[in-house]
């Protein structure tokens, strides 16, 4: 493997919330998605699944109820006297929440309840630790599987945008709409489609404020 490759695919991706009309085949979802699968996980546990909306009426509906909680929470604001706040997220934080509109694709990044022979044999009989951390350790494996869906897409030359405003704002909605069980956590959406932008890099923090190394 060429390292020099793999860094240029991390260090080109960007977060895209403008995508051209051009629809993304099957065939790339699944290949994409195939990648995601090959995540680490705790025990080889596998906590993910993924819902691949492609149909632009269903993405606009979930874009119309995302508005409406959005709308809904700055008037609660508004009435315990934040006007500014209420304005600021309409405004500011609301293109962002629903930046998945204008995609081809919205995939709903999903985890299941973790299990493995370490959790039935050893770490449940001895109330190892709450219930509450068994959903977290679903949520990480699921969060690294999102990361490969989106190098896996950028390597395509698709474009991504992890979006939580859906989950944020409309949760039950969006678990209504698209029929998702109770057990299973709703993690992100990933916006899917082609660029119709190239956004300049955003500087990073260097390696040396982010890392310390322990001799």
């Amino acid at each position: 493997m060429d390292f020099s490759l793999f860094r240029e695919v991390v260090k080109t991706r960007r977060s895209i919330r403008e995508f051209t009309d051009e629809a993304v085949s099957i065939t790339d979802i699944e290949e994409i998605i195939d990648c995601a699968r090959y995540a680490p996980s705790d025990t080889n546990s596998q906590t993910w699944e993924f819902i691949a909306v492609v149909n632009r009426d269903k993405i606009k509906h979930v874009e119309d109820f995302t508005w409406e909680k959005l709308h809904e929470t700055a008037a609660r604001a508004e009435q315990k006297g934040l006007e500014r706040e209420a304005k600021l997220l309409i405004k500011s934080f609301g293109p962002y929440a629903t930046a998945f509109s204008g995609a081809p694709v919205m995939i709903v990044c999903l985890s299941t309840p973790y299990a493995s022979k370490f959790r039935d044999k050893i770490f449940d009989p001895i109330s190892f630790v709450e219930p509450e951390v068994w959903e977290e350790e679903g949520l990480k494996s699921s969060c690294l599987a999102a990361q490969n869906l989106m190098l896996a897409a950028h390597a395509k030359g698709l474009a991504t945008c992890p979006l939580t405003g859906p989950v944020l704002l409309a949760e039950d909605k969006l678990r209504e709409y698209l029929h998702i069980p109770e057990d299973r956590g709703v993690t992100m959406v990933i916006a899917l489609g082609y660029p119709a932008i190239s956004p300049k890099a955003i500087p990073r923090r260097e390696v040396a404020d982010i890392l310390r190394i322990v001799e």
